[in-house]
């Protein structure tokens, strides 16, 4: 196994990577020259705080996983706050993001064993059941 993919499979690397997806476009967003932009707070600190926060929550889920539960949680309150403060969460791009992204990473389980290919089912047969009647 290539080391990338053991470093990856060790990881709720989806979750992070959603997440901090989500973060920068509404970082990206930010910027937009469109009248429908919204600041709230001191000059718009919070448009920018907030998707920052998203970002080094999911850069953290990727290189600290061991507190995965805590960042996620944060990572959905802060995908949700961008609702109001960042352009509608990134015109909802940003905001799908972030809120899956930490579903993705709460819901991990660092213990589970990586799913079998189901080749049975590509043609077409059952699987044998251990207790059939």
């Amino acid at each position: 196994m290539p080391a990338f993919q053991r470093w990856r499979a060790a990881r709720p690397f989806w979750g992070g990577l959603l997440l901090t997806l989500g973060g920068a476009e509404i970082l990206v967003t930010q910027k937009a020259s469109l009248k429908v932009v919204m600041h709230i707070g001191m000059q718009g600190l919070a448009g920018y705080l907030l998707p920052a926060l998203m970002l080094i929550c999911g850069l953290l889920i990727l290189f600290n996983p061991t507190q995965r539960l805590f960042y996620s949680i944060s990572g959905v309150l802060l995908s949700l706050g961008t609702w109001l403060t960042s352009n509608l969460g990134g015109f909802f791009v940003g905001l799908l993001l972030g809120v899956v992204g930490s579903c993705l990473a709460f819901g991990w389980l660092p213990d589970q064993e990586p799913r079998r290919r189901r080749s049975w089912w590509r043609r077409g047969r059952t699987p044998a059941t251990p207790h059939s009647a």
